[in-house]
């Protein structure tokens, strides 16, 4: 893998934030933040979305990531992301007890820590899931962790359209006539502009690939 790939950066990022850079630590955070966000936004329901950005909870996040680095004892990018996710997980927690109103019953046998935490390494993997070969091989998972956050920074730049269906439709998982109902459009609407947003995203990945 080249020495300038994303990977070998996040792991130079890491080595000098463990010796005490904080300006490294930060660029560390930044190469994950837009993947952070899809991730988030795919356990948030509409509701929640309205009151409450995902930005607003990764950067809550990078926050105490920050303030309790000296806390993480993994040696990894994939072993920081992975602490990054627990940390946001408890953040999202937190989110849903203060905004989601518990009319009938109590909010948190509605929506638990496990819960959460099973969805956002669900949406983790969903989201890797577009990128995948059919060919694995020892490095696949570094590939991941460094497509993820490439994905991500292409993902942002789509029009919101684009964004919104490949997230309903690829990160959470639903079907055509959710994603439909979801968008306000028709079944055959939505997975036309579903094949667009791909086609769009696929273009965008590839053009960043090659540069």
């Amino acid at each position: 893998m080249d020495a300038s790939s994303p990977s070998n950066a996040a792991a130079a990022l890491l080595d000098r934030a463990n010796a005490g850079s904080t300006s490294s630590l930060g660029r560390l955070m930044g190469l994950y933040s837009e993947y952070l966000k899809f991730v988030v936004s795919s356990q948030m329901d509409d509701r929640l979305r309205h009151r409450v950005s995902a930005s607003d909870v990764v950067q809550e996040s990078f926050y105490e990531a920050h303030r309790d680095f000296a806390a993480f004892r993994g040696e990894s990018p994939q072993e920081f992301l992975a602490w990054l996710r627990r940390i946001l997980v408890n953040n999202l927690m937190r989110v849903v007890e203060r905004n989601v109103t518990a009319a009938k019953r109590d909010v948190r046998r509605e929506v638990s820590l496990e819960r959460l935490r099973r969805g956002v390494e669900q949406s983790s993997w969903r989201f890797s899931a577009m990128l995948e070969s059919d060919v694995d091989s020892p490095s696949t998972n570094l590939r991941r962790q460094e497509s993820n956050a490439e994905l991500a920074e292409v993902l942002a730049k789509l029009p919101a359209d684009y964004r919104r269906v490949i997230r309903l439709r690829n990160i959470e998982g639903l079907a055509f006539a959710e994603v439909a109902s979801r968008m306000d459009r028709t079944s055959g609407a939505a997975r036309m502009l579903w094949l667009r947003a791909l086609e769009q995203l696929r273009l965008e990945y590839s053009g960043e690939i090659e540069e």
